[in-house]
């Protein structure tokens, strides 16, 4: 296993790990706190809804898992250094900027989906927080995920 495919696989995990940390998150507001003993319930305040905890938690798992599994397919992609250094660096980040997106989206009045006022309601500055990083990933993720299937695709059989 080569250096981007440990990096790449560091970080996929680590994801997962705060995405797990979003299922306590959810645990929390579902329950409106921590059972220290049945039936006692010490109280969290809790920022955020059911479903934003929800997709933090989903939704990280599986760009972590993304990450994992385009790591473990990195030796069949045929790439050249640099695309391969896009690929493992690009896919980094937008993992990270999507688990930025989802935890100060969940606490934004718009979801962090906008930058002015929409239909959600109007911008803060934990909204642009949430916005501003994951944008460039929107453009980035399927650029990655088609050069990935080229690479794949331009590998040549061996006998």
């Amino acid at each position: 296993m080569d250096h981007h495919q440990r990096l790449m696989i560091c970080h996929g995990l680590l994801v997962i790990f705060v995405a797990m940390l979003a299922g306590f998150m959810l645990m929390y507001n579902l329950v409106g706190g921590i059972e220290v003993w049945p039936g006692v319930f010490v109280e969290i305040p809790m920022y955020g809804t059911e479903a934003g905890w929800v997709r933090a938690h989903s939704g990280g798992i599986m760009n972590g898992l993304l990450v994992v599994v385009v790591a473990l397919a990195l030796p069949k992609l045929n790439l050249g250094d640099t695309l391969r250094r896009w690929m493992v660096w690009g896919l980094i980040y937008v993992a990270w900027s999507f688990t930025v997106f989802y935890w100060f989206g969940n606490a934004s009045s718009n979801r962090g989906l906008s930058l002015g006022t929409s239909a959600l309601g109007p911008p803060d500055v934990v909204g642009w927080i949430a916005f501003i990083p994951g944008l460039p990933s929107v453009i980035l993720v399927p650029i990655l995920l088609v050069l990935g299937a080229k690479g794949v695709l331009g590998n040549k059989p061996t006998a």
